[in-house]
């Protein structure tokens, strides 16, 4: 980009003349390494449009960055309910295991005096049956 064209020359010492986009850069002073741009009115509209999208572009990020606060507390309330639901499971599970360690020899007794009763009825069934 040293070389003369008609962009306005190289970044620093370019040419004063209008470039091609409607800018034309100077040497900010004696040594110095800023370069000054001026704008073309003729290019305004353009830039006002620029800034129209940059203003919707922040408007959307402050919308996703709404969203994903609310999501992120919405998941956190997902998370302490699961939390929750997983103690009261637990707390069951231990009542419902003490309740069968205390009343598991009386069960035993039940299921075995059950299928007694299930035999008799099936003994009793094939003996009054073949008369």
């Amino acid at each position: 980009m040293a070389s003369s064209s008609n962009r306005g020359g190289g970044y620093y010492g370019a040419a004063p003349y209008r470039s091609r986009e409607g800018l034309s850069t100077r040497q900010g002073g004696t040594g110095s390494d800023e370069i000054q741009l001026r704008i073309d009115p003729m290019h305004d509209d353009e830039i006002s449009g620029l800034r129209k999208q940059v203003r919707q572009l922040k408007n959307v990020a402050s919308e996703i960055e709404s969203e994903a606060k609310f999501q992120n507390e919405f998941i956190n309330q997902l998370q302490m309910t699961l939390i929750k639901a997983q103690a009261g499971v637990k707390n069951n599970m231990r009542k419902l295991n003490k309740s069968i360690l205390q009343s598991g020899s009386t069960h035993v007794l039940h299921v075995v005096l059950f299928a007694l009763f299930c035999l008799m009825l099936v003994y009793f069934w094939a003996k009054f049956s073949t008369r």
